[in-house]
C-alpha cells in the first residue's frame, strides 16, 4: 500500500483517530474531518480491558494512555450491594502482550494522546467540516465527496467513524437508527482517595453503580438505571438527579455521590445500541466503530471494539488492497465479535436491571459461584473469535 492511496475518515471519536493513526502507519494518504470546532470530547472516564489496550499498542499509543491512566495491576474488580456489602471479587485477565489487565482513563486525555499521534504522522484534519454528498457507485474505484464548504474530492475509501448517529451509516445500508435500550448513564468525576485502587461495581436493585480511578489523583463514578425514553433533563439539574437517582447507594459511593454539586463535573446520556446489517459497505465507503455496531457500556467493551476495528481494517488494507472483497471481508470478520459483546453487554445490563430485593439477592448469591466463570468464558470467546483469519 503506497501513500497514493487516498482515504477519508469521517469522524474524530475512537474510532476515527484511531483508523487515522493506523491507516496513515501503512502509508496511506489520510485526511480527517470532524464537525466540532475544536478538538472537544465528553470529559468522563473510559475503562479498558486488555483486549484494548493490546490494540491501543498496535496504535503506537500505549505507553501514554499507561502513563496518563491508572492501571489495576492484578485487574481486580470488587463487587458489593448497594448498601457496600461484599459479594465477590472477579479479577480480569491480562493481555497476551502483559499489558494490565483494566485501565481507567478520562476521554479528554485518551483523545489528547490519539490527537498527538495524528500529528506526529502529519495525518490532515479538518475541523468544523461535515460530508454533505457522497457519490460511490457499485464496482468503482474511487468516492467523490462534497464538503459542507462547497469543496469537491475524490479518495480510494470513506471511513464513517462517525458516531451512533452517523450520516455515513444512511450512504451505506440506509436509515438505520439508534435503538433506545431503556437505561440511562450518569457520570462523575471527582478526587480519587489513595485507598481506592481498584474497580468497584455496586449492585443495586434496579441499578448498577461503578468506581473506576482514572489518574492517579481523579477517578469517575459511573450508574446505570432505567430512564423513560426520550426524556431530556436540562444539564443544570444532573448533579442533583444524580444524587437523586442514586440516593440509596451507600458504602464507598456515599461519599461521592453526597458531594455532588453545581461545581461538579457531572454527564448524562441516554444508553442505545446500533446493529448495522452487513454488508458493512457500499462501493467504496465502509462504517466502522459505533456507526456500525454502537454497544450497551455494560461491559466497557464499545472503546475497543473500536480501536480493534481500526487495526484490523488497516492490516487487512495492507495486506489485500482496497477492493471489493476486503471490504466485504473486513465486515464479515469484525461482525461475529461485535454481535458478541453487544449480546453480552446486554446481558450484564439486564441483570443489574432486577427491581425486586428478592431477585436480587438471588443474583448476588450466584455471582459468588458464577462470576469468574462468566468473566474467563467472554475472553476465551474473544480470543477464538478474534482468531479468525484475515
Amino acid at each position: 500500500m503506497t501513500a497514493t492511496h487516498k482515504v477519508l475518515i469521517v469522524g474524530a471519536g475512537i474510532a476515527g483517530c484511531s483508523a487515522a493513526i493506523a491507516l496513515a502507519d501503512k502509508g496511506m494518504q489520510v485526511t480527517l474531518v470532524e464537525k466540532e470546532a475544536q478538538w472537544r470530547f465528553q470529559s468522563s472516564g473510559i475503562f479498558i480491558y486488555s483486549n484494548g489496550l493490546e490494540a491501543l499498542r498496535s496504535v503506537g499509543v500505549l505507553p501514554q494512555i499507561l502513563d496518563a491512566g491508572f492501571g489495576i495491576a492484578d485487574g481486580r474488580n470488587v463487587y458489593l450491594d448497594h448498601h457496600g456489602a461484599p459479594i465477590v471479587d472477579v479479577f480480569y485477565p491480562r493481555s497476551h502482550g502483559d499489558a494490565v489487565p483494566v485501565l481507567g482513563i478520562k476521554r479528554a486525555e485518551m483523545h489528547r494522546i490519539l490527537a498527538g499521534r495524528l500529528g506526529a504522522l502529519g495525518v490532515a484534519i479538518r475541523l468544523a467540516t461535515t460530508v454533505a454528498t457522497i457519490h460511490s457507485p457499485a464496482g468503482g474505484d474511487h468516492a467523490e465527496v462534497t464538503f459542507s464548504d462547497g469543496s469537491v474530492q475524490r479518495f480510494d475509501l470513506v471511513v464513517g467513524a462517525d458516531g451512533i448517529r452517523s450520516q455515513v451509516r444512511e450512504a451505506v445500508c440506509g436509515p438505520v437508527a439508534p435503538r433506545y435500550t431503556g437505561f440511562g448513564v450518569w457520570r462523575s468525576v471527582h478526587a480519587r482517595p489513595r485507598a481506592l485502587d481498584a474497580k468497584v461495581m455496586m449492585m443495586g436493585i434496579g441499578k448498577r453503580l461503578g468506581i473506576m480511578p482514572i489518574s492517579d489523583d481523579r477517578l469517575y463514578i459511573f450508574g446505570t438505571v432505567s430512564e423513560p425514553a426520550d426524556r431530556w433533563y436540562p444539564r443544570a439539574q444532573w448533579p442533583a438527579l444524580m444524587r437523586a437517582r442514586f440516593a440509596e447507594f451507600g458504602g464507598p459511593a456515599r461519599q461521592f455521590l453526597d458531594e455532588l454539586s453545581a461545581d461538579s463535573e457531572v454527564l448524562y446520556t441516554a444508553v442505545e445500541e446500533v446493529q448495522a446489517p452487513l454488508p458493512w459497505h457500499a462501493g467504496r465507503v465502509l462504517l466502522i466503530g459505533d456507526a456500525a455496531h454502537a454497544s450497551t457500556p455494560f461491559m466497557g467493551q464499545g472503546g475497543a471494539m473500536a480501536v480493534e476495528d481500526a487495526v484490523v481494517l488497516a492490516d487487512m488494507l495492507a495486506a489485500h488492497g482496497i477492493g471489493e472483497q476486503t471490504l466485504k471481508a473486513f465486515g464479515e470478520r469484525r461482525f461475529p465479535m461485535c454481535r458478541f459483546v453487544q449480546e453480552a453487554s446486554r446481558k450484564v445490563g439486564e441483570a443489574g436491571a432486577v427491581e425486586d430485593a428478592a431477585s436480587c439477592a438471588r443474583r448476588n448469591a450466584a455471582m459468588q459461584q458464577t462470576a469468574q466463570q462468566q468473566v474467563d468464558g467472554f475472553y476465551r470467546e474473544l480470543d477464538a473469535l478474534r482468531a479468525v483469519p484475515s
